[in-house]
């Protein structure tokens, strides 16, 4: 028997359907080239998360203050990527990708020797209109290049290199950075930048643009109510998360009172937990990614809740580090999959709304926890954040409530045939 098709099988053409075992097997060497790319922009996204302190103290500033950098960052990112979308909707997309890399890589270089918080911020606004290009086009590419009937597993290998960026990326920055100075960090992405640009010039063929939309369809995208309540859910979710994950470096240190090898093993934790909700929703989430999303905005309200009070000692900081490393990344996935889903004819126009919108979250809970940690005390961000969760998951029991009541109902029948038939043996 078939495995039903995920969201993005059904709604998304490829250019040319693998039928051989070598074609099979470059397809995925090409989901993994992307995946690897993923795991760069996403590590220079979220370093300065354990390298706040570090870059504060060495140009004399506030944390909190320095803390700015994600938020301006994210926000340049969401007012970047539905322009600049639109501005290259008609670009061959390798060809694309490699000027994205060049402005990538030449943004890291500038940090590696920024002589002032400004020089910093301005190559963090390099990398962030790279950023903005590469995540409104690399979900449909990856979809596009994958094997037949593996899509939802090529979605997943993607954001599995976006968790190794937690799991490896952010950690490793944050070691070289205590050891050889923040700056050898950057310079070292832009090494491995450079590395993976080599690589997808290898292994990518022409790709044309396909389905990418235009400007005369964003009013009808979002008349859409299916998809401007994904975008909400997305806002709201990713603003709760970031509340709280953006200082949790000062937080560990200065609320709890934890050494710096203790949080980069929480960094280590929640990265790698990253993995295994990847691994979960590749194997359940093909079918209903919705089933899937709401216990997880549940289980991250919860963990954001419990920071405070589980952080205190190394157990329970791992325990806590499982759980929120594993909803967050259901979450991300499979909002992806239900955005695919509800624009089929637009992918690249709805993953640059979809990536212009997390990154508003991103942002507005960075500035949130600044806020909150400046005015009310750091050790009130997870608080802030649960709070923030639950309206998300209020929002989520909405959003889904047909795919959880149609779910109910089905186990119904299924439980009442089953119950039909033990009478009938009897």
């Amino acid at each position: 028997m078939h495995a039903a098709p995920s969201p993005a099988d059904s709604v998304v053409p490829v250019p040319a359907v693998p039928t051989t075992p070598q074609e099979t097997g470059n397809a995925w060497w090409r989901v993994i080239a992307l995946a690897l790319a993923a795991f760069i922009f996403n590590t220079t996204e979220f370093v300065p998360v354990g390298l706040l302190t570090d870059i504060a103290a060495s140009f004399g500033m506030q944390t909190a203050r320095t803390g700015l950098m994600i938020t301006i960052y994210a926000w340049v990112v969401t007012l970047a990527s539905l322009p600049v979308m639109l501005l290259t909707r008609d670009i061959e997309r390798k060809k694309l990708l490699v000027a994205t890399f060049i402005v990538f890589i030449a943004s890291h270089l500038l940090s590696g020797v920024a002589w002032n918080f400004t020089v910093l911020m301005i190559s963090r606004l390099g990398v962030a209109l790279a950023h903005a290009v590469f995540w409104s086009i690399t979900v449909s590419l990856a979809v596009r290049i994958a094997p037949v009937g593996k899509r939802a597993q090529a979605l997943s290998l993607l954001s599995t290199g976006s968790v190794l960026a937690m799991v490896i990326g952010v950690p490793m920055g944050r070691v070289l950075g205590q050891h050889l100075g923040w700056r050898i960090t950057f310079l070292a992405i832009a090494v491995l930048a450079v590395l993976t640009l080599i690589a997808l010039l290898r292994l990518l063929p022409k790709l044309p643009s396909q389905h990418a939309g235009s400007l005369d369809m964003l009013p009808r995208l979002l008349r859409r109510t299916a998809l401007t309540r994904l975008y909400v859910l997305t806002a709201v979710i990713v603003t709760a998360h970031f509340t709280a994950y953006s200082y949790i470096e000062p937080f560990l240190q200065d609320v709890i009172g934890l050494h710096g090898g203790t949080v980069t093993m929480f960094l280590l934790v929640l990265g790698g937990a990253g993995v295994l909700g990847s691994l979960v929703f590749s194997r359940w989430g093909g079918r209903q990614p919705s089933l899937l999303i709401t216990p997880a905005v549940m289980v991250l309200t919860l963990s954001t809740l419990a920071l405070a009070l589980a952080a205190s000692t190394q157990p329970t900081l791992v325990a806590l580090g499982l759980v929120w490393g594993m909803s967050i990344m259901v979450i991300g996935i499979g909002l992806q999959a239900k955005v695919l889903e509800a624009a089929p004819d637009a992918t690249d126009l709805a993953m640059s709304l979809f990536s212009g919108i997390y990154n508003i979250g991103i942002g507005g809970g960075a500035l949130l926890g600044s806020q909150v940690s400046v005015h009310l005390g750091m050790g009130d961000i997870g608080y802030v954040a649960s709070a923030i969760g639950l309206v998300a998951l209020l929002w989520c029991l909405l959003v889904f409530r047909r795919d959880i009541c149609l779910r109910a109902r089905v186990n119904r029948q299924l439980q009442a045939f089953g119950r039909g038939l033990a009478a009938l043996r009897a």
